[in-house]
C-alpha cells in the first residue's frame, strides 16, 4: 500500500504539505494573484511612484481607486487578486500606522507595515479551516530611511525592490524596467517609466489603456493618485496616447 495520498488530497487543507514539499493553496492563491491587472512600484531618491491598471465600468466615478491605496500619507499601496481579502490587509495596515502614531509619536517605517501584513498572511497558512490570502500588495513609502519599496507574496514572505511588478503583464514590465530603470533616475523619470510599463503590459494583451499612477515625494511625503489629465498627459509623453 503507498504512503502517499491521491494528488487531490493535498488541496484540500493547507496545513499538509505534499511529498515534493508543496502547498497547494498557496500556489493557487499566486496563480490568482498572476491572473490580476499588473501593479508596480518604481522608487527613487527623490520618492516613490505605484502604478495599477484599472478597469472602469461606464457608470462608475472615474476618481475613485480600487487597486491604489493609501495607508498613511508617507505609504501607499497597490494590489492584485481578490479585492476584498486586500481589503481586510489594507484596514489593518492603516490601524498599524495609526497606533505607531499614537504610540511612538512618530511616522511608521514602511518595512515594519509590509511586515505586519505579512505577519498576518503566514498565519493564514498554518491553520486549518482558514485559506491563504489571495492577492498580493506592493508597499511604497517614504520614511526616516529614505525611499522604500516592498513587494508581498500570499505565503508572507515579502523583499525589498528598487523595482518591481505583479500580475498578468509582470513579464512585459519587469522585462523594460531592466533596460531603462536607473539608480539616479529623478521622480518624474520613475513616473514616465512606470507608465510606460503599464502601457505596454496592456498593449501587448490588447487592453485599453486604463492606468492609475500615485506618487509620494520625498520632499513632500504627501500620497497623491495623479488625475487622469496628468495620467494622459504622461502616456502621450512615452508615445501612447488613447
Amino acid at each position: 500500500m503507498s504512503v502517499f495520498a491521491a494528488p487531490g488530497a493535498y488541496d484540500r487543507a493547507i496545513t499538509v504539505f505534499s511529498p515534493d514539499g508543496r502547498l497547494f493553496q498557496v500556489e493557487y492563491a499566486m496563480e490568482l494573484v498572476n491572473r490580476g491587472a499588473t501593479i508596480l512600484g518604481i522608487r527613487c531618491s527623490e520618492g516613490v511612484v505605484l502604478g495599477a491598471e484599472e478597469t472602469v465600468e461606464p457608470l462608475e466615478e472615474t476618481e475613485y481607486s480600487w487597486k491604489l491605496f493609501k495607508i498613511d500619507d508617507h505609504v501607499g499601496a497597490a494590489i492584485v487578486g481578490l479585492s476584498s481579502d486586500a481589503r481586510i490587509l489594507i484596514d489593518q495596515a492603516r490601524v498599524n500606522a495609526q497606533s505607531n502614531k499614537l504610540t511612538y509619536d512618530e511616522p511608521i517605517d514602511a518595512e515594519i507595515v509590509t511586515k505586519k501584513i505579512c505577519d498576518i498572511k503566514q498565519l493564514y497558512t498554518q491553520h486549518a479551516g482558514v485559506r491563504p490570502f489571495g492577492v498580493s500588495i506592493i508597499f511604497g513609502g517614504v520614511d526616516k530611511t529614505g525611499s522604500r519599496l516592498f513587494g508581498t507574496h500570499p505565503s508572507g514572505t515579502y523583499r525589498g525592490y528598487k523595482a518591481t511588478a505583479q500580475g498578468a503583464g509582470r513579464d512585459t514590465a519587469i522585462a523594460l524596467m531592466k533596460e531603462e530603470h536607473k539608480d539616479d533616475m529623478n521622480l518624474e523619470a520613475a513616473t514616465k517609466l512606470a507608465v510606460k510599463c503599464l502601457a505596454k503590459a496592456l498593449e501587448a494583451r490588447q487592453l485599453p489603456q486604463r492606468i492609475k499612477i500615485a506618487v509620494i515625494p520625498a520632499d513632500t511625503k504627501k500620497f497623491e493618485i495623479l488625475s487622469d489629465e496628468k495620467t494622459e498627459a504622461y502616456l502621450k509623453q512615452v508615445g501612447v496616447g488613447k
